[in-house]
């Protein structure tokens, strides 16, 4: 991933005009585009790590922008006290996936996808009637497009705070060991005294979770909230995901990974704006370029399992005549 990202760099530096794509301003512009990807990847990664899958969140974020934007028009609580209960109303989605899931026994995508699409998307039309509600309230505007110093966005260092803490907490505590061993199997987990039924839940709300963060910060970039909002964010997230390395199978990746999938995906999307090629194209490109990613990965995998088993084929034993 190191090599193909250095790839892309290299390529749009050398053929953009007069080498602006490394200028301060277009780096800028390539971390604050991953913004609301990296919220929903990490919260989605952290699912597909336990061996799950969470189609939901870009849907929860726009119901919860929504809900934000509703709560600020029509009451007079602070600003912080509606952003809690809208991650309040995110986590208890997230909670309703693994209720069908684990419950239910729901196929995970089918579950996420019907909570997401269906129940969260109505949940939308329902709060703003169908309508575009304008966010006023300076502290969240700037919060969702205020600059430090004029230049760095508030809202880039909160995404790069959220994927470091969750790295640290994959790899550095006994909760993130538990993540990757209920990923690797849950039998497993069982008899390690894990609760996969309860990881389920946690992680599922944490998803929720994270999905209404990326929803209000998205709504406080634009002062408003609408029907649309995040509901596309999703699967390019999860992309990003598995371009990084997590593995649909669980108990593989990490948040590392995961920031340079979303990093990759982001340059090259960039590169193809500076250069001036057309968005349907864009959509194109990006596709090959995860294609070409993942069979790279794929045959990389493969040549390295087969070294490994070649190591490790026992020596052949001399015939007994022979001896």
């Amino acid at each position: 991933m190191l090599v193909l990202l250095t790839l892309i760099v290299v390529f749009f530096w050398a053929t953009s005009k007069n080498h602006s794509y490394l200028k301060a301003n277009n780096i800028r512009n390539i971390l604050n585009a991953m913004v609301i990807y990296t919220l929903l990847a990490v919260g989605g990664g952290m699912v597909i790590i336990s061996g799950g899958i969470d189609l939901s969140p870009g849907y929860i974020g726009t119901a919860c922008g929504a809900v934000l934007a509703a709560l600020l028009a029509a009451t007079s609580l602070p600003w912080f006290v509606v952003v809690i209960i809208c991650l309040a109303i995110g986590a208890a989605f997230g909670v309703l996936n693994a209720v069908l899931i684990n419950e239910l026994k729901f196929q995970g995508f089918i579950a996420t996808l019907a909570v997401g699409s269906f129940l969260a998307g109505g949940f939308s039309y329902i709060v703003v009637s169908g309508k575009t509600l304008e966010i006023k309230n300076p502290t969240l505007v700037a919060i969702g497009s205020g600059r430090i110093g004029g230049f760095l966005p508030y809202a880039v260092i909160i995404s790069l705070v959220v994927i470091a803490v969750y790295g640290v907490i994959l790899k550095k505590t006994k909760f993130g060991r538990s993540v990757y061993l209920v990923g690797g199997g849950k039998e497993a987990a069982r008899l390690a005294g894990i609760s996969p039924r309860k990881m389920s839940y946690i992680l599922y709300a944490n998803s929720g979770m994270l999905g209404a963060l990326a929803g209000i910060l998205y709504d406080a970039r634009l002062a408003a909230g609408n029907l649309t909002g995040t509901n596309m964010h999703s699967f390019p997230a999860i992309t990003a995901a598995i371009l990084g390395g997590l593995s649909l199978g669980g108990g593989n990746g990490d948040m590392f990974g995961c920031f340079l999938g979303l990093l990759i995906i982001s340059a090259f999307n960039n590169g193809l704006t500076v250069l001036g090629v057309s968005p349907y194209w864009q959509s194109v490109a990006s596709g090959l370029l995860l294609l070409l990613a993942l069979t790279l990965d794929y045959f990389t995998k493969r040549g390295g399992l087969g070294i490994k088993r070649r190591r490790r084929a026992p020596k052949s034993v001399p015939d007994a005549t022979q001896a």
